[in-house]
Order: C-alpha cells, then sequence, then structure tokens
C-alpha cells in the first residue's frame, strides 16, 4: 500500500465525520455561492481544528480565488478549497543525516507515542542498512527505559540506559561516546516528556542539547517534535511551547487515524512554520509514514488514487546544502 493509500486510509474519519463530511453537507444546502456560505465554512475549519488564524486564511484566499476565476458554481467551490489547501499543507522534508554519526533527537509529553515512533524509525533507517544506537535518556518514567528496550530488542539495536532517575544529560553523554566507539550512523535519544513543571522539562531539554552541541559540534541534527492528532488544538499549543524551548526542525504527527481532527495538520502547518516530516497511520510497523502533502490533501477531499501509487521508501536528504 502507497502513500496515498495510507493517507486517505488514515483520514477516514476526517472525512467521514469531521470537516470533509460538515463541508460536503453544508455545499449541498446551498445553490449558488453567499457570504452565508463563507461563514458556514469557516465556522466548520474553526470547529475542525484547523485553528482561527488558518480558518481566516482558508475563506479569505477562497474568496479572491473565487472572484479572480470568476466562479459561480457551489460545487466548484469544494475543488478550489482543495487547492487552496494544497498550497497551505507543507512537508514531508527528508530528515537531515549526512554526517557519520547523526543525532535525533525524539521530544515531546507523555502518551503521544514518543516510544513508539522512536521504535518505528530505529527499524525503518536500520532497513536501510545504518547503524542505530538508541539513548533511555528519559529517566523520570517508571516504565519509560522498560518500553524503549522492548523496541531496541525488537530493531535489533543497541540501547544506552541508565536506572529510573539518573541524570538524562549524562545518558546523552554516554550513548554519544557509545556511538562514536561502535560506528553508529544514527543516534536516536528519548526524552522525558514530563517533569515537575514545564520550566524543569524544558531547561532539562536545553541541558541536553548543549551536551550534543558540546559533544557533536559538526554533526547533523534533527529535533522531532511528536504530537498526538487526537488532541487538536492542544498539539499546536504544545509545538508552540516546544519550538521555542527547543527549536524543533519537525513534527511527528501520530494516531491520525484515530480521530476526526485531521485538520490539525493545517494549523501546524500555517501557525507553526515547521514541516510535518511523519505521519502515524496505524498500529502497524510501516504505518509510520514519510508525510506527503499533496497526498494528504488529495486523501481529506477523498481524490481518487493514483495508478503509480508508490510506498515511499526513501526519506533521508542526500543533498548537501544546511
Amino acid at each position: 500500500m502507497g502513500i496515498f493509500s495510507k493517507l486517505k486510509k488514515g483520514l477516514k474519519k476526517t472525512r467521514d465525520e469531521g470537516i470533509t463530511a460538515q463541508i460536503d453537507e453544508v455545499m449541498e444546502s446551498y445553490d449558488k455561492i453567499t457570504d452565508e456560505l463563507f461563514d458556514e465554512l469557516e465556522e466548520i475549519l474553526i470547529m475542525g481544528d484547523v485553528g482561527m488564524p488558518t480558518s481566516e486564511r482558508i475563506i479569505r484566499d477562497l474568496k479572491n480565488k473565487i472572484e479572480n476565476d470568476r466562479i459561480t458554481s457551489v460545487k466548484q467551490v469544494r475543488e478550489t478549497m482543495k487547492d487552496i489547501v494544497s498550497g497551505i499543507v507543507w512537508g514531508g522534508s527528508y530528515l537531515r543525516l549526512r554526517t557519520k554519526p547523526s543525532v535525533i533527537l525524539v521530544i515531546g509529553v507523555n502518551g503521544v507515542g514518543k516510544t513508539t515512533t522512536i521504535g518505528k524509525l530505529a527499524m525503518r533507517l536500520k532497513s536501510q542498512n545504518r547503524k542505530v544506537i538508541l539513548g533511555a535518556a528519559d529517566t523520570f518514567r517508571a516504565a519509560a527505559i522498560e518500553q524503549l528496550q522492548v523496541w531496541a530488542d525488537r530493531a535489533e539495536v543497541d540501547l544506552i540506559k541508565h536506572s529510573e532517575g539518573a541524570d538524562p544529560a549524562a545518558v546523552v553523554y554516554d550513548t554519544i561516546q557509545s556511538g562514536k566507539a561502535r560506528g553508529a550512523d544514527v543516534i536516536i535519544i528519548d526524552t522525558a516528556g514530563r517533569l515537575h513543571n514545564k520550566k524543569n522539562l524544558m531547561d532539562e531539554l536545553n541541558k541536553i542539547s548543549r551536551v550534543i552541541e558540546r559533544e557533536l559540534p559538526d554533526a547533523s541534527k534533527e529535533v522531532l517534535l511528536v504530537l498526538d492528532a487526537t488532541t487538536g488544538q492542544n498539539a499546536v499549543n504544545q509545538a508552540k511551547d516546544f519550538k521555542e524551548a527547543a527549536g524543533i526542525t519537525g513534527i511527528v504527527l501520530t494516531k491520525l487515524d484515530g480521530t476526526a481532527r485531521g485538520g490539525v495538520v493545517l494549523a501546524i502547518n500555517n501557525e507553526l512554520d515547521v514541516p510535518v516530516k511523519f505521519v502515524g497511520v496505524g498500529e502497524q510497523i510501516d504505518d509510520l509514514q514519510p508525510f506527503d502533502a499533496d497526498a494528504f490533501a488529495a486523501g481529506l477531499f477523498d481524490a481518487k488514487i493514483p495508478d503509480d501509487d508508490k510506498e515511499i521508501t526513501e526519506f533521508i536528504s542526500n543533498d548537501n546544502e544546511d
């Protein structure tokens, strides 16, 4: 099953129960384009977790496009909205892992699927003949180390860990030294999702980042924020906090198949200016998919699956630009 098919399947709830179904219902109730139609469409977008700024932008662009192209058919409004969404959604930027070793720092609050994401990433990278080593720097949650060990065993990669309650920065240091000694291509580091308060969490992430910068100053680094799509606008708010503290380079949006709130992808793209790099559209190991903006927009509006629908296997940048 290719990326188009997987995203279309993952967006089924959004189409059947969320903004897509509601947009279709509104369209069917109008026989001409009116201000009331625009108002209803904007309300649907806002309620579908697209967010106020992004919803306003979509409707503004929609009005301009309809006026400029002299569109008079309500049926054409839907296709025009799809084109506008395609223009807003972006992502799919490859992971920039050009050095040996490169580092992926994975952050996010507890319960978003962070550990599962790390495991699936490790298995994807290993399938491309890259030597991976994991660092269990979430030392504050009782089961975090054990859960990461399960994934390390499943992916058949090394895991560097300390005891529960240990200094996360010390784990990161040891992981980096082990990665260098063992010739790792990629070091993936898990981090805590909750400490005593938000300030402590962000301070800990800053401390970890300083260790990475000191020990691997010239290494390629990705900071991936894992968000739960089912939390809607809360995911956007989390991303704003983490972006300010950790300088995130990409978003991994999990549980997209379990929510009617697929519109949150639009809010993330428009409000955060950070690419969505992977989406989770199921429980299977290959259901963590590199994000494709065109496939997302088409899947959201139930477009026909193309004949050339293919699995995306390469997700690492091969260019030499920073």
